[in-house]
């Protein structure tokens, strides 16, 4: 007889505006659950999601047990993205001490939940996502041993760039797993152009988040200055880098990483792009709709996986699952 089809059931557990649910649901998995503490990103979810719950809770307070609750089974895969801001180069008041990050900082001690829960559930696969610096010691070691005490043996820091896989803004992040995570690349990159054509002018026709934020006169004139590749702030992060934000985009090439405080000029207009362009940016499809004040909006954007990462990996979790049988 042939084998009956299995619908894969995925918990999002720090489940932001959705990027890395959005990838999974594309690659067919079904998303029964997303939680968030922040309720700009649950009205988004639950309005994207429609067939998921959408917990509005600080994982600090859920348990293994609540999760079953409310999905009705044990999920095959966690999935989530844990707040990088304690190990973040960028944060230049990150914890001085790598283990503080992880054990001291309120907001570095939410890996551990999700480690936690993940204990709890013992789903076939998780899949962290963080930035790389989590790969490094003496914080590899101690996730390792985090994920040792909860049942899983051997873990993989699949460090992976978003822009390999079809995603028009370079983004490299660490995927923590239990499993080796290596999608098949793309064989071009898409660029500033391709991902923004097609799109009304903002305020026109009927797509969502497509309005221009106010800039004041005097920010605007600087911006009328920017050539491509400028921009028109600088700050120093933890690491000693500088960061540039209201970039000017290039048409032709990348767009630099997004982030919850990225602000990109247009390449052609002198205006920063709006939400929607800017979700363009992380491969979200335009039926995607932020919700909440326009900060908000910008901020889920930037602190997404981007959608086409998203689904590279899941469909290296779906043939993992096939591959067991399941």
């Amino acid at each position: 007889m042939p084998k009956q089809h299995v619908t894969y059931i995925v918990v999002d557990l720090f489940c932001g505006a959705g990027g890395f649910s959005r990838g999974f649901q594309e690659a067919g998995f079904l998303v029964k659950l997303g939680i968030d503490n922040d309720i700009n990103c649950i009205r988004t979810f639950s309005y994207n999601f429609r067939r998921a719950i959408a917990l509005l809770e600080d994982i600090r307070n859920v348990t293994g047990r609540d999760i079953l609750k409310y999905v009705g089974q044990r999920p095959h895969v966690v999935i989530g993205g844990s707040p990088c801001e304690p190990f973040t180069a960028v944060n230049p008041r990150r914890m001085p001490d790598p283990l503080d990050r992880l054990y001291v900082d309120e907001l570095g001690q939410l890996t551990l939940h999700f480690i936690r829960l993940v204990g709890e559930l013992q789903p076939e696969v998780f899949v962290l996502e963080n930035v790389p610096g989590l790969a490094k010691e003496p914080l590899r070691s101690a996730i390792e041993e985090e994920f040792r005490r909860v049942g899983y043996s051997k873990i993989y820091f699949n460090i992976l760039r978003a822009e390999d896989y079809g995603n028009p803004s370079v983004r490299r992040r660490v995927f923590i797993s239990n499993i080796e995570l290596r999608p098949r690349k793309h064989r071009k990159n898409v660029k500033v152009r391709e991902a923004l054509a097609g799109l009304p002018p903002p305020g026109a026709g009927d797509v969502p988040n497509h309005e221009v934020p106010h800039i004041n006169e005097k920010k605007l004139k600087k911006i009328r200055q920017l050539r491509w590749g400028e921009g028109l702030y600088k700050f120093v992060g933890a690491d000693g880098n500088i960061y540039v934000n209201y970039f000017r985009l290039h048409p032709d090439k990348l767009a630099p990483t997004v982030m919850g405080s990225s602000r990109f000029v247009h390449p052609y207009e002198d205006r920063i792009l709006t939400v929607r362009e800017q979700a363009r940016l992380q491969g979200f499809p335009d039926d995607h709709v932020f919700f909440g004040p326009r900060d908000s909006q910008y901020n889920q954007v930037g602190e997404a996986v981007p959608v086409p990462l998203a689904r590279a990996i899941a469909e290296c979790v779906k043939q993992y699952l096939q591959n067991l049988g399941l």
